[in-house]
């Protein structure tokens, strides 16, 4: 159990936070939110000995280990990725080290009878013994298991960490805490840099995970599938509710709801109060109780309420005229970036007033056919807009094209036409901008207040195309469910890159699967492609089989190649199992040659007559050798095994 215990921040003298406490159980989950600026960040810093409180403090276990991912890390590594990652085996690393070491001196030394030899003995005992229990024969399979799980391949393993963009190098970051297996796991918006099926195995892990678990994210669907308790910062002070973070959003509603009507009431006799105070302040007759009421007022606290912002954006689109019915043709497209072909023979067509979200995995292609789609690259074959299409594009970068020395109302302004200028105000208050706020220049605005603006301005240029490649990154929730209000309303075309399923589901009712150079069409939104992703993978090979059955219009033919594969299914389980027995066998065996050596190693002196040294130890070695071989295979198997016993 870990515990924040009456912890007080503050900056500039005013307080982040101040007597705040709260405790994280062996098993939470817990999402940790409050507004940006809350101090979420400083809490999980402080958590980690980071950041020292003004006053209170953390309890950590003696024997707790916290693991910590920022939003952003400075990477510079120079080895590849699967060497990287095995720096987070740095107890199993040493130890192999110090086994080596241990190793080399038992077979060079003669003084078999001595002190000294009996303790590297027992050194080389004990660390054999404590490699065994931190599993370091099998941090191979565990390490690949996690890369392979967070989108990398196998031929990424041995790629240099320097070929991989910085999103890319935070997986590798991320897989590295997740080795180390810690008892709690802080997590500072990790879905960042994940794609959908990459986000949708770690929500798997973290589900299984057998330590606590504390995370931020702007992402509702992780939150839901993930965390049973919701602790938010506001104004100061902590409140926690036991409900994911949805359900926190109804309670947080309610409690707003009362703290409104006390403080309203308390106003109230506050005024009641003060008007007594001042009507028999000068009667010498009312000292006695006007004194009463000062100090009444004086030790009163004040409850104080967190706005409930329920703006939303009411405001006609300028849009452009509309297009014509046919918005996109695309014939044999293809794009390469030197040798590596990312698109080829890419063929699609879209419709006037049709949702489409471009989902895959990093590096598949979805900016590169955004960028093809608005003219911003070369590339072969056929990519023709249909009649009067016009175009606006939302970049990943989109922020850094904004003018620094504009103000946030200026941006708006230069581009809004006709009656709409009249209402910049509004948008921008619809946006999350209010009062003095549109003055800012917009040089220094925050990276999400830069996000809303340029969304805010593409949404106001009149377009019929949207094309809009990660427009919630650096959103919170509020942002991206002002952005999706906004998009709801757009009576045009929209392309949408994104991996945020809360954001896309409703939004879109066509999904393009990039994968393996080639898209994929699905219609639907983002969970019917999900869960026809899902079947298709026999992840719910089972369920698949039992709905199938209870539909009477399901096919013989369906049955048939269901019954074929779970058959192929159970015959690759028992060759599994009888690899794994003969796998079994055969460490059995080496492991009694082991440990009649070691006895040998343990006594030399009863033994010196009838072996040569040289000849025992390259053979003893060569029996450790191959038991970790064999260790390591019996690993993969097991594996193996709970995979297909998985499809079964």
């Amino acid at each position: 159990m870990f515990s924040v215990n009456n912890l007080s921040v503050q900056f500039n003298g005013v307080y982040l936070f101040e007597d705040v406490s709260f405790i994280i159980n062996k098993r939470d989950r817990i999402g940790l939110v409050g507004k940006n600026g809350a101090g979420k960040t400083t809490m999980m810093r402080i958590i980690t000995r980071q950041m020292t409180p003004e006053s209170g403090r953390v309890v950590i276990p003696s024997s707790g280990t916290v693991g910590y991912l920022p939003q952003e890390m400075k990477l510079r590594s120079t080895k590849n990725v699967l060497d990287e990652t095995f720096t987070a085996f740095s107890e199993a690393n040493d130890l192999e080290l110090r086994i080596e070491k241990y190793t080399r001196e038992v077979a060079e030394r003669e003084d078999f009878e001595s002190e000294a030899y009996q303790k590297i003995v027992e050194k080389l005992a004990e660390a054999n013994e404590r490699y065994a229990l931190v599993g370091g024969g099998t941090r191979q399979a565990r390490a690949e298991k996690v890369l392979l799980g967070l989108g990398f391949e196998h031929k990424d393993f041995q790629r240099p960490m320097s070929e991989f963009s910085g999103g890319w190098q935070m997986r590798v970051e991320l897989a590295k805490i997740l080795l180390k297996n810690p008892d709690l796991l802080l997590l500072d918006e990790p879905t960042n840099h994940l794609d959908i099926e990459s986000i949708q195995w770690f929500e798997s892990f973290l589900q299984d995970y057998p330590g606590a678990v504390v995370l931020i994210s702007h992402d509702r669907a992780f939150l839901d599938n993930i965390t049973k308790r919701t602790v938010e910062i506001s104004k100061g002070r902590i409140y926690d509710y036991k409900a994911p973070y949805s359900e926190y959003e109804l309670l947080r509603e309610e409690r707003l709801e009362r703290e409104l009507a006390m403080h309203t009431n308390q106003q109230r006799e506050i005024a009641q109060i003060e008007r007594f105070i001042t009507r028999f302040r000068a009667k010498a007759t009312k000292a006695k109780q006007v004194q009463s009421r000062v100090k009444l007022l004086e030790k009163m606290e004040k409850v104080e309420v967190d706005e409930m912002d329920n703006s939303a954006i009411y405001f006609r689109f300028n849009q452009a005229p509309p297009s014509g019915k046919v918005v996109l043709e695309a014939e044999n497209v293809g794009k390469k970036y030197g040798e590596k072909t990312v698109l080829e023979n890419i063929e699609f067509s879209v419709s006037r007033g049709e949702r489409l979200a471009f989902v895959g995995r990093n590096g598949e292609g979805k900016t590169t056919l955004s960028r093809i789609i608005v003219g911003d690259l070369d590339y072969s074959g056929t990519m023709k807009p249909g009649h009067n299409v016009v175009i606006g594009y939302y970049a990943q970068n989109q922020t850094e094209l904004l003018d620094g020395e504009k103000t946030v109302f200026e941006t708006l302004d230069d581009v809004a036409v006709g009656d709409i200028r009249k209402n910049i105000r509004n948008i921008l208050g619809g946006f999350l901008f209010q009062g003095e706020e549109v003055d800012k220049k917009v040089k220094v605005l925050s990276g999400g207040e830069k996000s809303r603006l340029a969304i805010a301005k593409l949404l106001l240029s009149p377009v019929n195309l949207l094309v809009l490649d990660e427009p919630t990154n650096h959103l919170d929730m509020r942002s991206k469910d002002i952005l999706k209000s906004a998009l709801l309303q757009f009576e045009g075309t929209v392309i949408l890159v994104s991996h945020d399923r809360d954001f896309l589901q409703g939004l879109t009712n066509k999904v393009f699967e990039f994968k393996n150079r080639r898209i994929k069409e699905f219609i639907g939104d983002i969970y019917d492609f999900i869960e026809n992703r899902n079947i298709q993978q026999l992840t719910d090979l089972e369920q698949a089989r039992k709905t199938a059955e209870s539909h009477s219009s399901t096919t013989e033919s369906d049955n048939k190649k269901q019954w074929e594969r779970k058959k192929d299914v159970e015959r690759e389980i028992r060759k599994l199992q009888n690899q794994i027995s003969r796998c079994e066998e055969k460490i059995g065996e080496l492991e009694v040659k082991i440990e009649e050596a070691e006895k040998v190693i343990s006594n030399p002196s009863e033994y010196a007559e009838d072996f040569s040294r040289d000849d025992f130890y390259k053979n003893y070695s060569s029996l450790k050798t191959e038991l970790q071989t064999r260790e390591d295979e019996w690993e993969d198997l097991q594996l193996k095994l709970e995979e297909m016993e998985g499809e079964k």
